[in-house]
């Protein structure tokens, strides 16, 4: 059977669909349209590859009635309002890939964790024998699931769409609707997209109108900011995820202690409201393993160990990570700036890191903070410089910390590669020990 076009889509694919975006997200949508046997024409800034357009504007908004765009658009993006202005109907590439999905959706979001609570999520429900599959922001776009699972993104209501939902996706939807929503955690991050913290907040808080009611479970940081702006989730959606003795049937798993145990919780909630049974969810933590760049140890080299937490790019995971030692660390950070209280970051951490090997574009501003909160620091050119340093600095049973807190594209092509490149520097010293 093949992919069915809903009603309200028909007249508006009779033309060229405009695709803002060469990436991922754009290249999705345009194998959507395929199959649908639709034409698409990629528009994006940089150059997304043979075919694409650099420029978008009022002449090229009359050879369209679509415009479906990448989350790297902002809602106030030139070309979304030149689009909106030659009438043009503008959907986020999620939005646009849930009209064609037939199976359910259980949505995941919040400031951290989401990955590892889809990944995982996904993870037990294969183990129990349901087809589900991991989508979205994930880095495995909505459209290109619709596009390869055709029929069955029809048909089957068996299918599971396990969908990763970032802010920049969440603030446009529309038509994407969730059987389940699980919101992890909130705190400030995205403050270079998002005017502030409220705005960040209601951009994920439209969730709340996309999904089933009674299936949305949220975390105990999220109902507090919630409580302080003048919203109110119902009772049965709060999920008290701090401050909680991890359970001992964790022991040996990725979620025996914080911040693992909170994506845990979230996950059981919803476990339990789908009525799975609980004692598959604890085998499945058993087996599961979290994805890389998430508080990894690399190596222990002379005494000392090297752990790579790439994938914290907001000051909230950098602290998570911080939590889970003893004593303090060798800490490199920093990157390209994101917004947020720098000041009160660098003041939280400061206690628990002995000293900071800061590189990226943020590097200046935290040395600034760290000489005022008298934290020992070194400013470093390359992340090879930062590690070799570190590796001057460290002793035997201290503990090394890649958990930069920024993102990453100052310096690198994503946080992936941040994380392969350390962990490259960390095995040339194993072999290269006089480089030290």
């Amino acid at each position: 059977m093949p992919l069915s076009t809903p009603e309200i889509m028909r007249p508006l694919l009779t033309v060229p669909v405009a695709i803002f975006g060469g990436g991922a997200s754009g290249r999705a949508v345009l194998g959507l349209l395929g199959k649908l046997g639709v034409q698409g024409v990629i528009f994006d800034e940089k150059g997304g590859g043979k075919g694409s357009v650099n420029n978008f504007g009022p002449g090229e908004a009359t050879a369209s009635r679509l415009v479906v765009f990448s989350p790297g658009f902002r809602p106030d993006h030139p070309w979304l309002q030149a689009a909106r202005q030659g009438g043009c109907k503008c959907l986020g590439e999620l939005d646009f890939a849930s009209l064609f999905w037939r199976g359910s959706v259980v949505a995941i979001t919040g400031t951290n964790g989401k990955t590892t609570l889809t990944e995982f999520l996904t993870h037990a429900l294969r183990s129990v024998g349901h087809d589900a599959t991991a989508t979205g922001n994930i880095g495995f776009p909505f459209s290109q699931l619709v596009a390869d699972t055709d029929a069955g993104a029809v048909a089957a209501a068996d299918k599971i769409a396990v969908c990763e939902v970032s802010s920049f996706q969440a603030e446009s939807l529309r038509h994407f609707h969730a059987d389940a929503t699980l919101w992890t955690n909130f705190a400030e991050d995205h403050l270079d997209r998002h005017p502030g913290l409220e705005a960040y907040f209601a951009a994920k808080w439209v969730l709340t109108g996309c999904t089933t009611p009674g299936a949305f479970f949220a975390g105990t940081s999220v109902n507090r900011f919630a409580q302080k702006s003048g919203r109110a989730l119902p009772p049965a959606a709060n999920v008290f995820s701090e401050g909680k003795k991890p359970d001992s049937r964790l022991a040996g798993t990725p979620f025996a202690v914080y911040p693992q145990y909170e994506n845990f919780l979230l996950a059981a909630a919803w476990w339990n409201h789908a009525g799975l049974a609980e004692e598959d969810l604890f085998a499945a933590a058993r087996t599961f393993q979290p994805g890389r760049h998430r508080l990894a140890r690399v190596a222990a080299i002379d005494g000392v160990t090297w752990w790579n937490d790439s994938k914290a790019t907001n000051f909230h995971a950098v602290e998570a990570a911080l939590a889970s030692f003893a004593a303090p660390v060798l800490l490199i950070a920093g990157g390209k700036g994101k917004g947020g209280d720098l000041a009160g970051f660098v003041r939280r951490i400061g206690p628990r890191v002995r000293e900071m090997f800061l590189l990226g574009e943020t590097k200046e501003s935290l040395a600034t903070l760290c000489v005022a909160e008298k934290v020992p620091h070194v400013l470093c050119v390359t992340l090879a410089e930062a590690v070799h340093r570190a590796a001057e600095h460290a002793r035997a049973g201290d503990h090394v910390l890649l958990s930069p807190g920024f993102a990453s594209f100052d310096l690198f092509h994503n946080y992936e590669d941040r994380g392969n490149q350390f962990e490259s520097l960390v095995s040339n010293l194993a072999v290269t020990p006089t480089l030290r």
